[in-house]
């Protein structure tokens, strides 16, 4: 999980902190040690935490804060304002020009994700913008380069433009007439890269810049490289000059060095994050939101937006309507398991929520656990999941069976569905009419209904998931 060692780090300093209830500048140095060698140790560049550090003492041990009822709190909303000026203050958005096509140009080393992301970029603005892009292979050189974007983009539901193994300027050149012709308001330029910044490549990338005249050039660098990816941005600014950067593999970068000096470094700001493998797993980056991760007060917008997006208002309705009028069944908690999936990862929703990123740290979380739970269900015949309270020992030993599973696990799902429908049921007595029916979707629809029970760390507790 990113940041993972930092935060563990930073939230013992304030603890610490905390504890000691009053504070004084020695008190304010100390943690202030600490704060250092845990941005180090999370391969933050030596000058940017130099200058972090130095801005934070320099508010942190003034008179307002150190005559303040709740000191340490101060401290921490510092260190969070500075954590948030450090990676860019607003989220960096990508601007559009008033005459189309926005011309875009993704550069960067071989194995950082170049290709992928391409598609995932084009994904977004295709499902959040509306717009008609065009993904260009102009990387001719690396082996089944142009049928791995043709695979992402067909996944993407976006169109290829390619002419084979031919000169990339040509590439280009051709894509440009095509996207005009066509309507593709958004081109997406897939450039070669390297195994390393070469002489040759810079040529190449520089000839294509002045040939397709970008709106935006994108670096994709590997979060999981730490200060080489620092490296390399600075690098590809001071050569070819870039406007932004794609940081990929965020999710296994535990250390988070490279989100925290990309901007000081470089002068330029991270716009998009790669949180996973899925062309869905793909996030734009909030400063205040990230800091907000790194402290351990979570990350519930993200959260929210991410249940928003997954759910759908009309099928929210019906299935209010339907579990007001008829109650809730095992149909019901299937859809709502298979909503919670499209939303991402557990243990990355987890982390979005306030104060459980820091217990479920060394937790076992069995991603897989879903499918076995969809199973299960999927085992049932149609009255068992109408009516749950039919399945007897016999029946759990053939669901059982055939699903794959154990008895115990059949016994852990139904238990869960006999919480939530007991929480429904209550909620569903507090009222009539319309305002029953909008509490029931806020619930179902909101969050997935799948969260009531959600597992707390170190073992089942009767949620039916493993933590």
């Amino acid at each position: 999980m990113a940041f993972e060692g930092l935060s563990e780090k930073l939230n013992g300093v304030f603890k610490r902190l905390k504890n000691k209830g009053k504070l004084n500048e020695a008190d304010v140095k100390t943690a202030m040690r600490e704060v250092k060698m845990a941005l180090l140790e999370a391969d933050v560049s030596y000058k940017v935490v130099k200058n972090f550090i130095s801005k934070v003492s320099e508010r942190a041990v003034g008179e307002e804060v150190l005559n303040s009822l709740t000191p340490a709190q101060q401290v921490i909303k510092i260190v969070n304002d500075e954590l948030v000026a450090l990676m860019g203050e607003s989220n960096a958005k990508i601007n559009f020009p008033n005459k189309p096509p926005c011309i875009v140009m993704m550069c960067g080393l071989q194995g950082s994700g170049k290709t992928t992301h391409s598609a995932k970029l084009a994904k977004y603005f295709k499902e959040k913008q509306n717009k008609r892009p065009l993904l260009v292979a102009c990387d001719v050189y690396r082996p089944a380069a142009i049928d791995q974007l043709k695979i992402v983009g067909e996944k993407a539901g976006v169109p290829v433009f390619e002419m084979g193994q031919i000169n990339p300027r040509k590439i280009v050149k051709e894509a440009l007439k095509h996207a005009s012709d066509h309507g593709n308001d958004l081109v997406l330029l897939d450039t070669a890269g390297r195994l390393h910044i070469d002489e040759e490549l810079m040529k190449e990338l520089s000839d294509i810049k002045k040939i397709a005249e970008p709106n935006e050039i994108i670096l994709v660098v590997d979060a999981m490289t730490g200060q080489d990816a620092v490296n390399v941005a600075e690098s590809f600014e001071e050569t070819l000059g870039i406007d932004s950067v794609i940081l990929t593999k965020l999710d296994s970068d535990t250390r988070g060095g490279a989100a925290l000096s990309v901007l000081a470094v470089t002068g330029k700001p991270i716009k998009f994050v790669g949180i996973g493998e899925k062309l869905d797993e793909f996030e734009v980056f909030h400063p205040e939101r990230m800091a907000s991760r790194i402290l351990g007060m979570g990350d519930m917008l993200t959260l929210i937006e991410k249940a928003s997006e997954n759910v759908d208002e009309e099928d929210a309705k019906r299935l209010a309507k339907k579990v007001t009028e008829k109650g809730f069944d095992l149909n019901d908690l299937l859809d709502q398991l298979k909503q919670i999936q499209k939303m991402g990862s557990i243990r990355s929703l987890l982390g979005m929520i306030p104060g459980i990123g820091n217990q479920i740290k060394d937790a076992d979380i069995d991603e897989k656990q879903f499918v076995r739970l969809e199973a299960i269900i999927q085992s049932m015949t149609p009255r068992e999941r109408e009516r749950p309270n039919i399945i007897n020992p016999n029946r759990k030993r053939r669901i059982a069976s055939g699903s794959g599973t154990k008895v115990e696990d059949v016994n852990r799902l139904l238990k869960q569905y006999e919480q939530m429908n007991k929480m429904i049921k209550q909620i569903s007595g507090k009222g009539k009419g319309k305002a029953n029916k909008r509490r029931m979707m806020n619930m179902l629809g909101g969050m997935g209904g799948g969260f009531p029970g959600m597992p707390r760390s170190g073992g089942y507790h009767g949620s039916g998931m493993p933590f």
